[in-house]
């Protein structure tokens, strides 16, 4: 008994189901016959492809050498950075002077950069706690909550809080430039 190919067909996938008996179809061959029952014929030209590779083949076509290649970096001018960036050396020219007005209240952190509900983004801040102050430029607007007056990038609110990796709250002042 053999089994022949012709249960194909559209079905979903199923389990692994034994072979149904339809399936088997009975073949008599005689003992000493030679020939062979079934036979496969050659291969289609399909399999054959255009040419081979051999140890003399070019892979990539060669190309032109380059006349020489680059003596030195670009220099771009840099464009004044948005609201929610300052160079350094601007940030620390327009917090030295003396603050428009302070906030006092509750921070934590955002993993976003440094929020502030009650100032427009762009604003210039000095934040000090109890580790002590950093200079920032506010980029985002929040915290929602009203006891919070800001919510600090997580590694500047664990500078300034002087508390514990665990704390998630801190009083700060805000001075406001």
């Amino acid at each position: 008994m053999v089994a022949l190919p012709g249960l194909a067909g559209s079905r979903v996938p199923t389990p692994i189901e034994p072979i149904p008996a339809g399936a088997f179809q009975q073949l008599t061959t005689l003992a000493n016959d030679q020939r062979s029952t079934t036979s496969i014929g050659p291969l289609d030209a399909a399999h054959i492809s255009a040419a081979t590779i051999g140890a003399d083949s070019a892979i990539v076509e060669p190309g032109a050498a380059p006349d020489e290649g680059p003596t030195g970096r670009v220099h771009l001018d840099q464009p004044d950075p948005g609201a929610s960036s300052i160079r350094l050396g601007a940030l620390e020219a327009a917090i030295s002077g003396k603050p428009r007005y302070t906030l006092s209240g509750g921070a934590t952190f955002y993993d976003n950069g440094t929020t502030a509900m009650r100032l427009p983004r762009g604003t210039k801040v000095r934040i000090c706690g109890k580790g002590g102050c950093i200079d920032r430029v506010v980029n985002d607007y929040g915290p929602q909550k009203k006891s919070r007056v800001v919510d600090l990038y997580r590694p500047d609110f664990f500078a300034i809080c002087g508390c514990p990796s665990y704390a998630g709250t801190t009083q700060v002042t805000v001075y406001v430039y």
